[in-house]
């Protein structure tokens, strides 16, 4: 790792995935990002799961316009391809909105039973109040 950047503010993107597919793609919504953004000294500012979303649509820019936001980062190609409803429509919207898209280009862990479930908690425990510690 050559220069460490700390005040480099991120947005992290995953997949907002139908229940039903949870179980057998979880790599999708896995927030692994986040230990990316840290290896880089990047801040986290933002947390997006969305699915099918217009590249245009305001929600993901929310931020981008004051410096809350500078550089999108999805784990892979394959989550990006899912998150937005056109990948290729998301990369030229942030090209016009001067926002960085990078890609982790983490490798997909195994996921096993207990791991899975921790990924189904961190998803459904937020809106109960969990912070998932």
């Amino acid at each position: 790792m050559d220069d460490v950047v700390a005040d480099v503010r991120v947005a992290a993107i995953a997949s907002l995935t139908p229940l039903e597919e949870l179980d057998g793609d979880p790599f999708l919504v896995d927030p692994l990002c986040a230990r990316w953004a840290a290896d880089r000294g990047y801040v986290v500012t933002r947390q997006l799961r969305v699915h099918g979303l217009r590249p245009d649509h305001r929600a993901p820019w929310q931020g981008s316009g004051d410096g809350q936001v500078e550089v999108f980062v999805a784990a892979n190609d394959r989550v990006l391809a899912r998150a937005p409803a056109s990948a290729g429509g998301f990369a030229a919207e942030c090209e016009d909105q001067g926002v960085r898209l990078e890609f982790a280009d983490l490798e997909e862990p195994v996921y096993t039973a207990r791991t899975k479930a921790g990924v189904h908690r961190g998803l459904s425990m937020p809106t109960a109040g969990y912070d998932g510690c």
